[in-house]
């Protein structure tokens, strides 16, 4: 059957290719989940098929965005803690999070994936690692919250096994055995991984922390990984405790343990990676290991500025994410644009940090690259998948800023006119079409209402 056509004309394009074409006036023409062509000026004529044209004037259309970090439970424990640095904040909400269970873990994703993608977000990770035992199929109800939303997804299968009575930060009664966590993680690779161009869910191996997994946990999840042919993610070099905890625990920081552990190579990625001196940087560039960025959680629990401008630089990998919502409230990823220019002005390059193209570009083809998918997402391309964005610049709060990727980046929040995943609109006007925002607000609402409550009763029993 002949594809079907959605045709957007008249609209600026920052197409975030190797040349960073962009377009001051011109077209995207999509054939069913696929990009068929884009340039300047107006679409071909004589298109068949063609179901939907938009008039994007007074628009930008980009890729879609690609977070690449984010614990999607904590949607439930927004707002606690606002004043901890990493370690004490973790102490302080482990034990509410230990309490957590299907439903409310399915109430909470569905609620972060509902923000990311109002706000332009194609393509989504979850590093879910507390599987409280008797609790349910939590990676089940993550995954079919996305499946819902209408989003690509990575669920980064975590886990834990160093728990308090082993020197780590969980409650023992949180985290899983070693066989357990690996038994688990294999099995929701075999059952949810796809291996297809297009797949729109896919599975990660992803061992919490050095703090809270063993180094068997991060050895064998590895060896895992490799065999089923799946990526890695965990954290790495969050905050100057995490480094000196390796040091006192391992003899060395953290990216020569990673290293010795097997977690250093291009189907890797950490996040946050605040703290890596030349040599770390080095040894990331050089093994294609990536890098999840989050400027405002890393912000909002004081672990530092990472040196994003000397990674790029370097030839490392990075991409932008999120993070939990207890440590960025807002959830969104199109903030991070923003902030991820503004914090990194803060350090030593100062205003030759990041420019706002290269902003656009960690949001969207350099997450695509640290998810492995960059031959697939994350620009605009011929033949590419068919997310895209479709940004309104026209309103009182862009339209005084004669430059679209300028206004997009550092101007206020810019509404979604269109959001399209795998061809498929997701977003209209600024509202999603897949899911209803306001039910979603209320089960969110009762499930974190509902978890405080049972927290604070086994806090008083």
């Amino acid at each position: 059957m002949a594809a079907s056509r959605i045709v957007i004309e008249n609209c600026a394009i920052a197409t975030v290719d190797a040349h960073d074409t962009e377009y001051a006036s011109g077209h995207v023409v999509v054939a069913d989940n696929r990009i068929e062509s884009v340039g300047a000026g107006p679409a071909p004529a004589g298109l068949e098929r063609v179901v939907r044209r938009i008039d994007g004037t007074g628009h930008l259309i980009t890729p879609g965005l690609v977070n690449t970090h984010h614990h999607f439970y904590q949607w439930i424990t927004r707002g606690l803690a606002t004043d901890h640095n990493l370690f004490d904040w973790l102490v302080a909400l482990y034990p509410i999070w230990a309490r957590i269970d299907e439903p409310m873990v399915r109430a909470a994703a569905r609620g972060s994936l509902a923000m990311m993608a109002r706000g332009g977000v194609t393509t989504a990770m979850d590093h879910h690692y507390v599987y409280p035992r008797g609790t349910g199929d939590l990676s089940g109800a993550i995954i079919g919250a996305a499946a819902e939303t209408g989003v690509r997804f990575t669920l980064a299968r975590g886990s834990m096994d160093r728990g308090i009575s082993d020197g780590g930060l969980p409650p023992d009664f949180a985290v899983e055995s070693l066989d357990g966590a690996l038994a688990a993680t294999e099995a929701t690779i075999d059952r949810h991984h796809d291996t297809a161009s297009d797949a729109m869910t896919q599975i990660a191996v992803a061992p919490c922390s050095p703090f809270s997994v063993s180094t068997e946990l991060l050895v064998e999840g590895a060896e895992l990984a490799r065999r089923k042919g799946v990526r890695l993610h965990t954290h790495g070099s969050e905050t100057m405790e995490e480094e000196q905890f390796c040091k006192e625990l391992f003899g060395m920081g953290p990216t020569d343990y990673f290293e010795s552990t097997g977690w250093l190579g291009s189907d890797v990625w950490m996040a946050h990676c605040v703290h890596m001196n030349d040599s770390d940087i080095a040894a990331f560039a050089r093994t294609g290991t990536g890098v999840a960025h989050c400027p405002s959680s890393n912000a909002r629990l004081a672990a530092g500025i990472a040196r994003v401008s000397d990674m790029l630089a370097a030839g490392v990998p990075v991409g932008l994410g999120v993070d939990g919502t207890a440590s960025n409230e807002s959830g969104e990823l199109h903030t991070e644009l923003r902030n991820a220019l503004l914090i990194n002005r803060l350090g030593a390059r100062s205003e030759s940090a990041l420019n706002a193209r290269q902003a656009l570009r960690l949001g969207t083809y350099g997450g695509a690259q640290v998810l492995g998918r960059a031959d697939q997402i994350g620009s605009i391309e011929t033949g590419k998948l068919a997310d895209l964005v479709l940004w309104k610049l026209d309103t009182l709060a862009h339209a005084s800023i004669a430059d679209p990727v300028v206004a997009l980046v550092l101007g206020a929040a810019a509404p979604v006119t269109l959001s399209l995943v795998n061809g498929v609109s997701v977003v209209e006007d600024n509202r999603l079409t897949t899911v209803d925002e306001d039910a979603i607000a209320r089960e969110t609402r009762s499930e974190a209402r509902r978890l405080a409550r049972i927290a604070a009763e086994g806090r008083s029993g």
